[in-house]
């Protein structure tokens, strides 16, 4: 019976591989973000996950499904609560009074960062400039979906990358 899958090719160096994948949270059991169409790329060229998702995915193949447990603090860095700013409500422009909207501030630097909206009430809106995944305990489970050898054209640079990870702003509450 055929699985839809070429298992002949496994990942490592140099392979094209295209996969999904999805974010939970490791206590609640909630998915904080998924990719919803593939996400390419060229293995050891363009590492596009952390260290050690990569680690797991060597010698594995098309079909195969893993899940991999990750402390976010060593990616992200520790939580900074520094980045949390609540302000009263009249001082945020209106198409900024939505849970999950993006804002990009600018300090007196000239450094940009990125804030998520993560509270609005009657009286107050809060954002949030730490990573959406930051202090939180997380499993990645990845479906392999193509394994095979990677194009000169893709190798040079480093896969295509067809992915964006929608956040469900609802789960962005503090942890």
């Amino acid at each position: 019976m055929s699985t839809g899958f070429d298992v002949s090719e496994v990942i490592r160096d140099g392979k094209y591989v295209e996969l999904t994948y999805k974010v939970t949270d490791r206590r609640s059991g909630h998915v904080l973000t998924r990719v919803e169409f593939p996400l390419g790329y060229v293995h050891g060229h363009n590492e596009i996950l952390a260290p050690s998702v990569h680690k797991e995915l060597e010698g594995k193949s098309a079909g195969d499904v893993i899940a991999v447990a990750i402390d976010s603090n060593q990616i992200f860095g520790s939580r900074d609560e520094s980045l949390v700013f609540s302000d009263h409500i009249e001082n945020v422009p209106e198409e900024y009074r939505q849970v999950g909207t993006s804002i990009l501030m600018e300090n007196d630097k000239g450094q940009t960062r990125s804030f998520l909206v993560t509270q609005v009430d009657d009286e107050t809106l809060t954002v949030d400039g730490n990573n959406p995944l930051c202090g939180r305990e997380v499993v990645f489970t990845l479906e392999i979906l193509t394994v095979r050898d990677a194009t000169k054209e893709e190798t040079r640079a480093g896969g295509a990358i067809h992915a964006g990870a929608a956040i469900d702003p609802s789960l962005l509450r503090p942890v």
